[in-house]
């Protein structure tokens, strides 16, 4: 059975290959139907869009799992940051 942290690994990876299929990278509109689908609230779509055109690193219109990777952690990140804020705040009161 796995751990938590082996099912959110997981769970990451099979969330990019539903959306890049058998390709194994995201086009413009795979990314813009995972954002939505997967992250509606974090993002609106045309940030989407400008962080997915930085993580192309081959200027080619192809996000691969390292990228996409890249982009959930820094949300995670950024994620854990307000968490942290929130969570101070509130033993304040």
């Amino acid at each position: 059975m796995p751990s938590q942290m082996e099912h959110a690994m997981e769970t990451i990876m099979f969330t990019f290959h539903k959306y890049a299929g058998d390709k194994g990278y995201l086009v413009k509109e795979g990314r813009r139907v995972l954002m939505d689908k997967e992250c509606p609230g974090f993002l609106d779509p045309l940030a989407v869009d400008k962080i997915m055109k930085d993580l192309d690193q081959c200027q080619d219109d192809k996000v691969g799992f390292q990228s996409f990777f890249s982009l959930m952690a820094g949300l995670t990140i950024a994620c854990h940051d307000c968490f942290v804020v929130h969570m101070k705040q509130k033993r304040r009161k």
